[in-house]
């Protein structure tokens, strides 16, 4: 659109004054401008539009802005809200686990929870799960706060937050959901309410995420996504292949005390390696129930089993109401067979050799153990 110089007509002045002819010779008469005032502006066709279109453009781009750093605000008070709530879940979870108290829960009773948390699957690595969610609901606090404030320590950018912030999401509902999973097959029966809220918790964490992902990050939200996925069930999995969980509580479950019978001999070695396990001190801890502690009976088979200091864990039974015996309690025992030699702790079945080793049962106790033979 072509622009032109507009002249207002009130702010041009002119004045005249006549001059006469110096000779006799006609001239046409001239005119002096002796005094001129211009108010001079350029401007479109349109000048008022373009003048009040200026501050328009700037109060959408400034509404904008303030719409988007509200929605920011928003969403990470979310975070910080739900991370909150996390918090005090794990917390009282930890409580529960650190001091083995039982739980308070309106559904499916204290004893319920208390299965759930005195199971195998409440430990990973040796690390108390309660544990571990309420380091990881913390993270997600305190990185949700800084976001929310633009504040971020050690020089993070924004865009590392949130991505630190999505792979936390992730991880903590790639574990809930392997734990849901755990709930429903290796813990059927049994219901913690106290769980559901965390992974409830976890989930809405992880679509909040998803919700702030822009559309050029997809492919590598993605791709990190699977790879923390994979990585977090891959160590859960790992962290249970070696015990055993307590089988889950519940009134249809109910099994009276009944002894097992072995039926394997003894060799001289496996006869001089219990008493020698005897002699120091060393326990194995275990449940009536429980296959796995009958094939590590079987192992020393018939002989050397009555030897060992063998320590039932439910002599009463197993039933709704029964906990477990006082002596397995204190020594915090989580599955079955556990072994305790010299301070240490063995979960699952163990070879003879792996016992031997780490008890300091040596090679000449053995040979003096074939020549009694």
């Amino acid at each position: 659109m072509a622009s032109f110089v507009s002249v207002p007509s009130p702010h041009f002045h002119l004045s005249f004054r006549e001059l006469p002819p110096p000779s006799s010779t006609l001239y046409p008469r001239r005119f002096e401008v002796y005094h001129r005032r211009f108010s001079i502006k350029c401007s479109s066709s349109k000048p008022e539009d373009v003048i009040d279109s200026a501050p328009s453009l700037s109060s959408s781009s400034s509404s904008s802005s303030t719409s988007e750093v509200s929605i920011d605000t928003s969403t990470y008070s979310w975070y910080t809200g739900l991370g909150g709530i996390g918090m005090l879940d794990t917390a009282y979870l930890t409580y529960l686990k650190l001091t083995g108290s039982d739980a308070f829960c309106p559904v499916g009773g204290g004893g319920a929870c208390g299965d759930v948390l005195n199971s195998d699957y409440a430990l990973v690595f040796g690390v108390p799960l309660p544990v571990i969610g309420f380091v990881m609901y913390g993270l997600v606090t305190a990185l949700s706060a800084q976001l929310g404030e633009g504040n971020l320590p050690f020089g993070i950018s924004k865009t590392n937050g949130r991505f630190a912030l999505f792979a936390a999401t992730t991880s903590m509902a790639s574990a809930s959901a392997y734990f849901l999973y755990i709930l429903s097959t290796k813990l059927s029966g049994s219901s913690c309410m106290y769980c559901l809220v965390s992974a409830f918790l976890s989930f809405s964490l992880f679509f909040l995420s998803l919700k702030d992902v822009k559309l050029q990050e997809i492919q590598q939200v993605v791709g990190l996504q699977v790879c923390l996925a994979i990585i977090v069930v891959a160590s859960l999995t790992a962290s249970y292949s070696t015990a055993q969980a307590i089988p889950s509580r519940s009134g249809d479950i109910e099994l009276p005390y009944y002894s097992t019978e072995i039926t394997t001999s003894s060799s001289p070695y496996a006869v001089a390696l219990a008493k020698h396990l005897n002699s120091i001190g060393a326990k194995m801890y275990g449940a009536f129930w429980c296959s796995h502690c009958l094939e590590q009976k079987e192992m020393f088979g018939r002989e050397a089993a009555k030897v060992l200091n063998y320590v039932e864990c439910f002599p009463e039974g197993y039933k709704k109401g029964i906990k477990i015996y006082k002596a397995c309690s204190e020594a915090r025992i989580e599955g079955f067979p556990t072994w305790m030699i010299n301070g240490q702790v063995l979960s699952g079945e163990v070879e003879l050799a792996e016992l031997a080793e780490m008890s300091g049962f040596t090679l000449d106790q053995a040979n003096e153990a074939n020549q009694f033979k």
